[in-house]
This record gives structure tokens, C-alpha cells and sequence, in this order.
């Protein structure tokens, strides 16, 4: 997930300086989505596609199932503090995904919350909708650490071509 952080690290740094020139944080948002979507979209749509069905592919799916289990023990929680901690999500009956995870600990958030930044953490998990998107695949997700949930809840599954 570095790409995905360093990534964020831009768009953070963008929200403080839009935020001292006055901006209100809902067109922060709205100029982040966009921009990221603009610079997401400059990868020719092969490699997107092939981006997205890698990502749903059973292979990637085993390996979230594995780093999941990892992610829970708690070694790796005393040895990796502030890292991301999550559980892999089979779908159950009435769920529209094909496989889900349930971030328990973010990462991010605890970055930006030990740097003054929570205010713009909604913008920053919006951007999710738009990553996933790009790449052909549907984010379902109602809750986030970053709006108080005790943690966020995405569900994934392939957009129609």
C-alpha cells in the first residue's frame, strides 16, 4: 500500500493549503476526486483493466486472505503500530459483492490524526470510490474509521464493461 500512501501524502499536503486559502472542505473534496480521477484516467484503459481484473482475480483474493491473517496477529500489530490492520470478507446472503475487507485500523487515518489532518480524512476516503472505479470495479462501503465506524467496510465487485 506505499503507492496508495505516498499518493495520499499529495492529496493531504493539497488540503492544507486550500484549507488556509479558505476553501471549504466539500470543494477540497470535490477538486481532489477530480484531479485524481484526470490523472488515474492518463493510464491507457488496457492497463486499468488489467489493473481491476487482477485485483478481483482468485489469486489476489487468496493473497488478501493471507496478508489479513497477518495483518491480526499481534506481533505484527506491537511491530507495525500505525500500519493498517483488516479482516478479508466473504460475501453472505443479501450482499451484492464478490469479496469484501474490513479495515480495523487505517493506516492513514492514525497518520493524519497525529498530524492535525482528521478534517480532511472524508475527502481522503473518497478518493477510494474513485481508484477502484478506474480499474472496472464497483466499492460499496457505508462506513469508515475516519466517520467514527469501528471500521470501514468495503465490498468489491466487477463494474460491467
Amino acid at each position: 500500500m506505499s503507492d496508495f500512501f505516498m499518493r495520499l501524502l499529495g492529496f493531504m499536503a493539497i488540503s492544507r493549503v486550500l484549507r488556509r486559502h479558505g476553501v471549504p472542505l466539500a470543494v477540497i473534496g470535490d477538486i481532489e476526486r477530480e484531479t485524481y480521477k484526470a490523472q488515474l484516467l492518463t493510464v491507457p484503459e488496457t492497463e486499468r483493466l488489467a489493473a481491476g481484473s487482477q485485483f478481483m482475480s482468485p489469486e489476489n483474493q487468496a493473497l488478501l486472505r493471507e496478508q489479513a491473517a497477518e495483518s491480526a496477529t499481534a506481533s505484527h500489530q506491537s511491530e507495525f503500530q500505525q500500519d493498517f490492520v483488516y479482516d478479508f470478507v466473504e460475501p453472505g446472503p443479501g450482499d451484492t459483492f464478490e469479496f469484501g475487507i474490513d479495515y480495523k485500523a487505517c493506516g492513514f487515518c492514525k497518520f493524519a490524526a497525529s498530524h492535525g489532518d482528521e478534517d480532511i480524512l472524508p475527502n481522503i476516503c473518497g478518493l477510494d470510490f474513485v481508484a477502484y472505479a478506474a480499474r472496472t470495479i464497483q466499492l460499496e462501503r457505508t462506513q469508515t474509521l475516519a466517520g467514527g465506524a469501528s471500521h470501514c467496510n468495503f465490498g468489491f465487485s466487477r463494474l460491467p464493461s
